[in-house]
């Protein structure tokens, strides 16, 4: 049961983010459909793959398919310019991310642990279907994807992942707390703006001239 709320809310989460990049890009009806579908479906496409689930698994989610289409279809239509207030709008994209990122990072892990698989293979899921998405929507956008620049985006899914490798309770509520841990602790990241050191630019130029 804890799989199926997890992938119902990182689906409409990451459809919905998707349709706003789509916004923001002015793109047309098959733009938005495109972004939606694949933040929605890409990480889980992608996670199937690696860890030997049949492909075919994807289109047994028919019912999350026909919600993503609705969502889709009443995003484009929606007058957001004047539904929504700008001042709030990155703070609304974020919280729509971070939803996504927390809820299929729960769900990829879970996953791979109904398989018997191994804490590694739990970790790379919980990765994968909390970025694959996201990544694939900021490719086709043009535009630089969280997970490789902005603040601590896939150390959460990987934290995750870790987290339910290593649990001992095995309920409902240890995952539902867990999934409003990451929220925040994205959400903090984003405000805060956390993230893992990286190396000086002047040395990487010097280092560069050197060579």
């Amino acid at each position: 049961m804890s799989w199926d709320i997890f992938n119902i809310i990182g689906t409409i989460a990451f459809a919905l983010s998707g349709g706003i990049i789509a916004s923001e890009e002015d793109y047309d009806l098959i733009g938005y459909y495109a972004l939606g579908f694949i933040t929605a479906f890409g990480g889980g496409a992608v996670r199937n793959l690696l860890i030997g689930v049949p492909v075919s698994a994807l289109w047994s989610q028919g019912s999350l398919f026909l919600i993503t289409f609705i969502l889709i279809t009443v995003l484009y239509f929606l007058p957001i310019n004047k539904l929504v207030n700008w001042k709030y709008w990155s703070f609304s994209f974020g919280l729509l991310d971070a939803i996504g990122l927390s809820a299929f990072a729960i769900q990829g892990a879970l996953y791979a642990k109904n398989l018997g698989l191994p804490t590694s293979a739990m970790i790379v899921a919980a990765l994968l279907t909390g970025v694959g998405g996201g990544i694939i929507r900021d490719a086709l956008s043009k535009r630089q994807p969280f997970v490789f620049k902005y603040e601590l985006y896939a150390f959460w899914t990987i934290l995750a992942g870790m987290i339910l490798s290593f649990q001992i309770v095995d309920k409902d509520i240890y995952y539902y707390f867990l999934f409003v841990i990451v929220v925040l602790l994205r959400m903090l990241s984003i405000k805060y703006h956390w993230h893992i050191p990286r190396p000086q630019k002047q040395k990487m130029n010097e280092f560069k001239i050197n060579q």
